[in-house]
This record gives C-alpha cells, structure tokens and sequence, in this order.
C-alpha cells in the first residue's frame, strides 16, 4: 500500500510559479498512476492533472498550457510545475494514486491520496 506526502506549496503573487511534490513509498512505483487535484474553499475537489505509467498527462481545461505533471520513477516522485498562477488556482493540492496504468479523471478511481498542500495565490 503507498504512502503519499506532498509538498511546496505556499503564497504567490498572481504571475508566480510554484512546485508541487508528491513523494510515494511503501509500494512499487511504477505499478501507479499518479493524479493531481485541487480543492478550493466551499467547491469541490476537481481533476487537474494525471501522469499514467506511459506518461500520458491529461490536463483540466483551467490549467492546460500553465502547468506541467512530469514523474520521475527513480524517485517515486511525481511533480505539478505551476506558471502562470492565478487567484482562482488557490486551493489545498492533494496528489493520488491508483494501482494501475491508466490515469481517470474521477477522483473516486484514486484509493491513495496525500494530506493535501496548500497553494495561495495573491492579487
């Protein structure tokens, strides 16, 4: 069973980047599909990006061309480059996984998640 912890979240200025990682143990890498999602005050948890065994990397409409997923294997890490920020990408930025190659964007596929990073974008 993997054990995930994320981490490099903070406060931005609109305009600025930030980087997101996801650190994984416990389990063998690359057996996971790795995901990204977000949850914003009073909305939901939603999709932004996923890397699949492959690394094919599905991207939210709301984050394409602004952020990139990118893992790498002999870390058992995976990571979310963020440029580009907006106020509306302030959210707590948890990373999952599931135990198989292909990547969804329904988070109810993901049984493994981390505590969740908080990312805040100032105006």
């Amino acid at each position: 069973q993997v054990q995930l912890v994320e981490s490099g979240g903070g406060l931005v200025q609109a305009g600025g980047s930030l980087r997101l990682s996801c650190a994984a143990s416990g389990g063998t890498f690359t057996d996971y599909a790795m995901g990204w999602f977000r949850q914003a005050p009073g909305k939901e948890r939603e999709f932004v990006s996923s890397v699949s065994r492959r690394n094919y990397t599905p991207y939210a409409d709301s984050v394409k061309g602004r952020f990139t997923i990118s893992r790498d294997n002999a870390k058992s890490t995976v990571y979310l480059q963020m440029n580009s920020l907006k106020p509306e990408d302030t959210a707590v930025y948890y990373c999952a996984a599931r135990r198989t190659g292909i990547t969804t964007f329904n988070q109810n596929d993901y049984p493994y998640w981390g505590q969740g990073t908080q990312v805040t974008v100032s105006s």
